[in-house]
């Protein structure tokens, strides 16, 4: 008789021998160790270092209650399959960054809470007590979550920056978060438009819509850049790759379309890599072009080390 192996069964076959012949050994069990992952990751940009901070992360459910409001359902399903995605839930990310310029640790965003943020620093080398700024992109609760908290300020050193228009919306809001969170830090404040220098080769670009002073940041050293996104795209194929579905979050949203629009082609067209607060963490990567009008995520790999 005739034995004919498939090349998958063949692979099995070959890799069960050598373990016969262990099958007498003895080896201790190793316990199972659940699932992890690393709250911070760091690149040399010029002189400066970038340090991306997992202050945490949750599932949610329903993401099309979120994403794509305006998308048939039909549609937004055979995107998801596309990429890999489930359609019944969606991962979220929360990165604030943190940019050493050799004179300064400047802070972007806190996080759900003090003790997320205060745990991805101190995983990174940094204390809380060691921000000088801190920049406020939005005023959304998981960027300000992680200003005040049960013992009151969570960066007792730090300055604080934010967009004018962005601050003075909150404060007329009636907003809790804005109230607990910001409100007592209020005369710590400095107000900043577009185009402002927040520390040496930080400057401020105005995108609004996802809030009506939302702010993303170009970062600049030795002729190096990266963009902080802050929320302009809250998810790399849902937001991203297209840009004129609506999401919940988005107070005006045609004006975030519009944005996104606009700081999606200058990526893409300039080649500058950013770092998306929601993006899958590191949360660094890059726009590439999808067909005419469209847009996809390139996770940076190993671009930051050889460049």
């Amino acid at each position: 008789m005739t034995l004919t192996l498939s090349r998958r069964q063949a692979l099995v076959a070959g890799a069960a021998a050598p373990a016969a012949g262990l099958a007498g050994a003895a080896f201790a069990e190793a316990e199972m160790q659940g699932a992890s992952q690393s709250i911070y990751s760091r690149f040399v940009l010029g002189g400066f270092e970038v340090t991306t901070l997992l202050s945490g992360t949750a599932t949610r459910e329903d993401p099309q209650s979120i994403f794509a409001l305006n998308v048939p359902e039909q549609r937004f399903q055979t995107v998801s399959e596309a990429n890999f995605l489930p359609t019944d839930k969606a991962q979220f990310y929360f990165t604030p960054t943190v940019v050493n310029t050799g004179s300064e640790l400047v802070l972007f965003d806190t996080g759900l809470n003090p003790r997320g943020i205060r745990r991805a620093l101190e995983a990174a080398g940094y204390s809380a007590e060691q921000i000088d700024v801190v920049v406020i992109t939005h005023m959304h609760g998981d960027h300000i979550g992680g200003l005040w908290g049960d013992a009151g300020e969570t960066f007792p050193n730090a300055r604080y920056l934010t967009n004018a228009a962005e601050f003075d919306h909150w404060a007329s809001a009636g907003n809790d978060n804005f109230e607990a969170k910001v409100r007592p830090l209020a005369d710590k404040f400095t107000f900043i438009g577009d185009g402002a220098s927040v520390s040496s080769g930080i400057t401020s670009m105005v995108a609004a819509g996802h809030t009506p002073g939302h702010t993303t940041y170009m970062i600049e050293s030795d002729g190096q850049s990266v963009l902080i996104v802050a929320d302009l795209a809250a998810h790399y194929v849902y937001s991203l790759g297209y840009p004129d579905w609506e999401v919940r979050f988005d107070m005006d949203k045609a004006a975030a379309a519009a944005s996104r629009r606009r700081v999606l082609d200058m990526l893409a067209t300039d080649k500058v890599p950013f770092i998306g607060y929601h993006m899958p963490f590191p949360a660094v990567g890059y726009v590439g072009r999808r067909g005419q009008d469209g847009f996809r995520y390139v996770p940076m790999s190993y671009q930051m080390q050889v460049g």
